[in-house]
């Protein structure tokens, strides 16, 4: 016999299992979550996680099946960046000991790429630190390499170099980059509280100018700034308004000199709801989980796929190091999934 506190719990279960259907359902037909409905979502108990990955994983291998996106990143220039990014440890602003070093040359890209292929990655991202590239000499790096990858390896050709201008992104473009990464890094509610040196709206215009000009865009952020979940829906919601292509999602790991080195807002579970609901609220899109992965996720990091993940990081990250490739590669054969190549 159920009394009145079981027979509330039970029609409380059975409420949230009758709203997730109505989610999946929705995501499945390319719909995505409405901002109410996503604050909805990712204010459920974590008590439902494993419902909400039941939902998760069914809408992730509708769309994007058994296939694993793995890319890439090469760290082409490192410090001494004039923005005030509350969580960068590359910022000239604060005393972080990180290494700096002016763009790296034309081949060191090219290697890095071939090294990339060999552990299973399809994609390699040129990454720089710094507002934007804009040096003639620094360009030329980059068009050398750009096209040395081309002939060179099988990798599709990526970019992250700050806010550029349409000039640029052409000759790049020219010269055989394929996709531009920009992050907005957090809801443009919650923006001010991270970077006071640029406004969300460069931002926002970069990642316009490279659909402009026909890049496959990556734009996403980094979640457990101190943002609400509030603003992660928000931000989600911007993204599908920027109809970007690719997600990243990246998950604060603390640097020591930063002014979030003491923070700590996040949980493995936090993580993976997070990832749920950018799959519910962008669903067809890519998502890849990028940096902060081993720290937050922890033992749960093969979760990340149930909860919507179609794509990862593999190998070192900016200025911090990876997880072997290897053991990443096995933990996707372990799940019955396969990288894309």
């Amino acid at each position: 016999m159920v009394d009145n506190a079981g027979a509330y719990m039970l029609i409380k279960l059975a409420m949230i299992k009758t709203m997730l259907l109505e989610f999946e359902g929705k995501a499945l037909k390319g719909a995505g979550l409405s901002y109410e409905e996503g604050c909805e979502l990712i204010n459920l108990p974590d008590t439902h996680l494993f419902d909400i990955l039941a939902s998760s994983e069914k809408v992730r291998r509708f769309f994007k099946g058994y296939e694993v996106n793995l890319c890439s990143i090469i760290n082409a220039k490192s410090g001494l960046c004039h923005e005030d990014c509350a969580f960068c440890s590359q910022s000239a602003h604060y005393d972080t000991d990180v290494k700096t070093y002016p763009m790296v040359e034309p081949q060191k890209i090219v290697e890095t790429a071939k090294a990339a292929s060999l552990n299973g990655a399809r994609e390699f991202s040129i990454v720089t630190s710094g507002t934007s590239v804009n040096k003639d000499s620094d360009v030329s790096v980059l068009v050398e390499a750009l096209q040395n990858m081309k002939i060179e390896t099988p990798m599709e050709r990526c970019a992250s170099l700050g806010i550029m201008n349409v000039e640029t992104l052409q000759k790049l473009k020219d010269a055989g980059l394929q996709s531009y990464h920009h992050n907005l890094e957090t809801a443009g509610s919650f923006f001010p509280n991270i970077c006071t040196s640029h406004a969300y709206e460069e931002d926002v215009k970069t990642v316009r100018i490279a659909k402009r000009l026909g890049f496959y865009t990556c734009c996403g952020g980094v979640f457990g700034l101190g943002e609400s979940r509030e603003q992660r829906v928000e931000l989600a919601q911007t993204l599908r308004e920027l109809d970007v292509d690719s997600i990243p999602i990246n998950f604060l790991n603390p640097r020591p000199g930063t002014p979030l080195e003491k923070a700590n807002n996040l949980t493995p579970i936090e993580c993976l709801k997070i990832i749920a609901l950018y799959r519910f609220m962008l669903p067809a899109k890519d998502i890849v989980i990028c940096g902060g992965r081993q720290v937050n996720l922890r033992d749960m990091q093969c979760l990340i796929f149930a909860a919507g993940a179609n794509g990862m990081l593999i190998g070192n990250y900016l200025t911090t190091l990876g997880r072997p490739p290897e053991e990443d590669l096995k933990m996707i054969e372990d799940l019955g999934l396969r990288p894309r190549k």
